[in-house]
């Protein structure tokens, strides 16, 4: 399968070229050149059928024409080791668990796959690959994780000085190897304009291999429509999937597009909510059809603090720029952090259910736009223990934090910091040569 940069200018090029490039040389995110659409034996069987299972048979409709079966089942069940449940919060609303990776946050799925994919391509080769990441909290642990050892691969995580929870610097600042933290001094969105910047830079294009980790790489993206086809098994099996309805906490947008890319393939979702927080960049779109970046502003749902999300890109070119189809099929919602907080003490004191400040958008985004009739499933992105001084505010309850997160705060920590300027970051960069 071929793949086409969103802005329509650059060669389509093939799945190897996508992902080792990550970002298309006119800026463009690529795009596979068709959405395959899942047979109807597929959903006839889906409710029996396990994670791993789903994920083979969805990754081989994108994946399949590129890479061996037997590879491809074996990234694939590799990515899968840990459960996504779904699980009952009150009547109609479900919440789906995706933080059981080993970073407890749903980017362990994308980063994962991404990881594993690319030691494929790259396996035997001599060279080098600088894999850059910009993250606003949980998807630095994620591929820092998901890279760590990984032979041929140099990962570099830039993160915005002073906004991500302590638990969240510890993950991506201690484990050393082929893993580097870049301490920005500025926003998430300044962090990912030095990774694009490094994309059209000639200069590094000479000398290094780059790609990306974020979401605008296909590999990272497109995995995460394996959670939403197991989520709606997990429903199906009790009787609770029709009139579907997935609400997605928001930020760079890569999640919710995964989303609609699973139901482009035929997952019977009747439509979805983007929960956002205090910024509101798509909700304010949803309203008037005009698109206004901005800079973030820092919340409590940090990894939702995006003022430029790069995946809008996607949105739009999987519709057609229609404002009205996108409308038709997702609604938004704001959530500030005084109603995060406020969600989090009263679903906890009703259902006894803990969120995270990013589940609490959703979950607050189903209570307010679930109508008769309707199922609700919203992502619960991360652990609550990860949020552990805003969840306990919340409820006065302690919140015990799983061994496997406690044990990143026993690390060293090591950071190189750098100002949001690409100068800067270029010669770091070289320096590495």
């Amino acid at each position: 399968m071929k793949w086409y940069s969103t802005e329509g200018r650059s060669p389509s090029v093939s799945l190897r070229q996508a992902v080792l490039k990550g970002l298309a040389p006119d800026r463009g995110l690529y795009m596979p050149e068709r959405i395959p659409v899942l047979p109807e034996s597929f959903f006839r069987e889906l409710p029996e059928m396990d994670f791993v299972s789903i994920g083979c048979t969805v990754a081989a409709a994108f994946f399949g024409e590129d890479v061996p079966k037997e590879e491809l089942d074996r990234i694939v069940g590799e990515t899968l080791s840990f459960d996504c449940p779904a699980v009952p919060v009150e009547k109609d609303i479900w919440s789906l668990e995706l933080f059981h990776g080993p970073t407890l946050a749903f980017k362990d799925v994308g980063a994962r796959f991404m990881a594993r994919l690319l030691g494929w391509f790259t396996e035997g080769e001599s060279r080098t690959v600088d894999v850059l990441v910009a993250t606003s909290g949980d998807t630095g642990s994620a591929v820092a994780n998901g890279f760590l050892g990984v032979p041929g691969t140099r990962v570099h995580v830039l993160y915005p000085k002073g906004r991500v929870s302590p638990i969240q610097e510890c993950q991506f600042t201690t484990f050393g190897q082929n893993i580097t933290a870049l301490e920005i001094d500025g926003s998430f969105d300044d962090c990912q304009a030095l990774v694009k910047k490094a994309f059209l830079d000639p200069d590094l294009q000479a000398v290094l291999t780059l790609t990306s980790a974020n979401s605008i790489n296909v590999a990272r993206f497109l995995p995460q429509s394996f959670y939403y086809f197991y989520g709606y098994a997990q429903l199906a099996r009790q009787g609770e999937a029709d009139r579907l309805v997935v609400c997605v906490p928001s930020g760079n947008f890569g999640n919710i597009c995964a989303a609609l890319v699973a139901r482009r393939m035929g997952l019977p979702v009747v439509r979805f909510i983007a929960a956002n927080n205090s910024n509101d960049v798509f909700f304010q779109y949803l309203q008037d059809g005009i698109y206004r970046s901005r800079p973030s502003i820092r919340t409590l749902a940090n990894a939702m603090d995006v003022g430029d999300p790069s995946n809008f890109a996607r949105i739009l070119d999987l519709y057609g720029y229609d404002w009205n189809r996108i409308r038709a099929d997702v609604s938004g919602c704001v959530v500030d952090d005084a109603a995060i907080v406020e969600t989090i003490a009263d679903c906890f004191q009703r259902t006894g259910y803990l969120l995270d400040p990013h589940g609490a958008c959703g979950y607050r985004a189903l209570k307010e736009g679930l109508r008769p009739g309707e199922t609700g499933l919203f992502c619960e992105t991360a652990h609550p223990a990860k949020f552990r001084e805003t969840v306990e505010a919340a409820t006065g309850q302690p919140v015990t934090a799983p061994k496997r997160l406690l044990a990143f705060l026993s690390g060293k920590k090591s950071v190189i910091s750098l100002p949001a300027d690409f100068a800067a970051f270029k010669s770091y960069l070289l320096g590495r040569v």
